[in-house]
């Protein structure tokens, strides 16, 4: 299993390098960073200070979406990014959320997500693509490799991540919707003929080492808030039963709304819709001990990366437990003479 680090771009720019570094140094494998350019600093910017303090680290945004910027000038910005770094790179994509809601905007089509993938992956993978009634490639991109993951949760986003998809992401940690949500993905793979072993299973949620299990709830209960507009869309079109698990569309009956001006924090004050049970199954909650236990859950389910959001008061001393105990009792040991 690989880890990730789920970064927001609040200023200073500075200290979000300096974290980023410091998951390098920890062992994780992957910096992510939040897209949305009203309510935090523009990520692409920061994605190459983060490259070029780092070495190892793959970069990229969780998740960007289609509609706030042109397809080609994202794949521009991923293919100029392989070239200047080395191919250290990945999209996180979806149909939108706070980039567009903020701006008054909606949620792309599915149609519309499909073709964006598309066009992404071949610009950002120096090959050409019909866009627009043109054939298009960037001429000056050589051998530049870039995967896309889809973020989903409904039952189409769900299919488009099994036919189209070089990786799901799905933001939520508990173990039954992921089994899910996994086994849906994978059918949808199946089903277009595709290997569904060759997709990546990125499962993220707020991973907090500590022991005030309380504190750590309020510290993460904004989760639950943010995956709850997604499963408010859902409701409003499939209704509350058979679309998805009835434990992830429940809790939302208390939900009377949503303030973008506090998405994401640890601050949210419009969350307590949210009860302790949910906190506790999205998120990655407790001691090193209590993590192993459900990471190892998850790699059983097929998950191939967790990616931790790290949007609390803890972050150093939850970063340093993953590197020095979390992140190598999920590695395959090995031995230097047998």
């Amino acid at each position: 299993m690989d880890f990730g680090v789920v970064l927001q771009t609040n200023p200073p720019a500075a200290r979000v390098v300096q974290l980023a570094q410091l998951a390098e140094a920890h062992g994780f494998s992957h910096v992510w960073t939040f897209d949305s350019h009203l309510l935090w600093e523009e990520p692409y910017v920061i994605h190459s200070a983060i490259l070029a303090e780092t070495k190892r680290v793959t970069v990229g945004p969780f998740v960007t979406n289609p509609a706030t910027r042109d397809w080609t000038v994202t794949a521009s910005v991923f293919a100029t990014l392989n070239e200047m770094y080395g191919n250290r790179t990945i999209c996180g994509i979806g149909r939108g959320d706070s980039a567009v809601r903020v701006t008054n905007g909606s949620p792309v089509t599915m149609a519309e997500l499909r073709e964006s993938i598309h066009v992404i992956r071949e610009l950002a993978n120096s090959r050409s693509v019909q866009y627009k009634g043109a054939t298009l490639r960037f001429p000056w991109s050589r051998g530049s490799r870039l995967d896309l993951w889809v973020a989903a949760y409904g039952p189409m986003a769900l299919k488009v991540a099994g036919e189209v998809g070089d990786g799901f992401i799905l933001q939520l940690a508990d173990v039954d919707i992921a089994a899910w949500m996994i086994r849906t993905v994978k059918d949808a793979a199946a089903a277009a003929g595709r290997d569904p072993e060759s997709l990546a299973f990125c499962v993220a949620a707020p991973m907090y080492i500590g022991e005030d299990r309380q504190h750590m709830r309020d510290q993460c209960r904004w989760f639950g808030g943010m995956v709850g507009n997604h499963v408010a869309d859902i409701v409003a079109k499939y209704g509350h039963h058979g679309a998805i698990p009835d434990a992830l569309s429940d809790y939302i009956a208390g939900r009377t709304g949503y303030d973008y001006n506090t998405h994401g924090r640890a601050e949210n004050d419009h969350v307590d819709f949210v009860p302790d049970e949910i906190v506790d199954r999205f998120c990655v909650l407790g001691s090193a001990a209590d993590h192993i236990a459900k990471l190892e859950q998850l790699r059983e389910l097929g998950v191939t990366q967790f990616a931790g959001y790290l949007q609390h008061d803890s972050k150093e001393e939850t970063l340093r437990v993953y590197g020095e105990t979390v992140i190598p009792a999920l590695q395959t040991h090995l031995t230097a003479k047998s």
